[in-house]
């Protein structure tokens, strides 16, 4: 079988503050175990829009790596070439939410089992076909074993002829920003798709202007370059321009995996063919509905969930 897209990186289980206001170093309550970690929301996003997605990370043998490999399951996504480590645990996320939508996180992943992922063990068969290989920042700074799979599954996509998406994703509790443009370096220059917010842009590219950041970004080469703005929705720009695309009204609930469900709404319009405009609009609505629910995955919506939110908004 070969894919539409695959995406590799860390997995885990985010265990969460029910409610904003709860800093994580005081008594409290938690919801949870959700499955988590951005390129396996991608991965389920992906395929709940209608890809067919192979997905590769490392997994302990315990409660949480079952829980993640059921979910999996569950939404489609193929789990081949998933590496099982019974000498390390799945990898744990604690999040709290500020008040002001700040995000605080406790990782347990960089010695987990999707940080020491084998290079080695990636089956070069696997990625015969694929068309999209989808990357995040968070699993490149994480260390170097997970930085070589990454770079070995770009290196077997672009021997099969496969495009690479590129969210940077940027961690500094994972990795100080300057150490992380550097080791971001060669997957930026690979980039058919590249995927900052506006703040990793501004900072991936040195400067305060959007765009010129974007095109710092773009490099002169035929790729695309799609600022996410959030709420405020998202700008793409090409060689041929850019295009403004505004936010979609929406309550929010959780704003984790709004980026990553836009990233595989991203992918799914460039496949397609689809111009500019289509491909922004679809990507905004996609991340807009990922809000609406609590856990990471949760709010990843169908394809036809995307068109019809388009569709009632004109």
């Amino acid at each position: 079988m070969s894919f539409d897209i695959i995406a590799i990186g860390e997995a885990l289980v985010e265990i969460m503050r029910p409610t904003v206001g709860q800093p994580l170093d005081r008594p409290g309550d938690f919801v949870g175990p959700f499955a988590s970690g951005a390129p396996a929301i991608f991965a389920v996003a992906a395929a709940r829009l209608g890809a067919s997605v192979g997905f590769i990370s490392g997994l302990g043998d315990d409660a949480f790596g079952r829980l993640m490999l059921a979910r999996l399951a569950a939404e489609g996504v193929d789990t081949a070439q998933m590496q099982t480590m019974p000498a390390h645990a799945t990898g744990v996320a604690f999040v709290a939410y500020a008040q002001d939508g700040r995000r605080e996180f406790v990782f347990h992943l960089r010695h987990a089992a999707a940080g020491v992922m084998d290079a080695d063990q990636l089956d070069p068969a696997y990625f015969q076909g694929v068309k999209w290989l989808h990357l995040s920042g968070s699993t490149i700074v994480l260390n170097s074993p997970s930085r070589d799979a990454c770079r070995r599954a770009l290196e077997l996509t672009q021997a099969a002829g496969g495009r690479i998406s590129f969210d940077p994703n940027l961690r500094p509790e994972l990795m100080p920003i300057a150490e992380a443009r550097r080791v971001f370096a060669p997957f930026l220059t690979a980039a058919d798709l590249l995927l900052p917010t506006v703040e990793e842009a501004r900072v991936l590219a040195d400067t305060a202007d959007d765009d010129l950041a974007a095109q710092k970004l773009l490099a002169g080469r035929d790729r695309t370059v799609v600022l996410k703005r959030g709420e405020a929705g998202c700008t793409l720009y090409t060689a041929a321009g850019r295009v403004d695309v505004p936010g979609f009204a929406v309550a929010e609930v959780d704003p984790t995996g709004a980026g990553d469900c836009f990233n595989a709404a991203c992918v799914i319009g460039l496949e397609a063919g689809w111009p500019p405009e289509q491909i922004a609009r679809f990507a905004t609505a996609a991340g807009a509905l990922a809000v609406t629910q609590q856990g990471p995955m949760e709010g990843a919506p169908t394809r036809a969930e995307v068109e019809a939110m388009l569709n009632k908004e004109g």
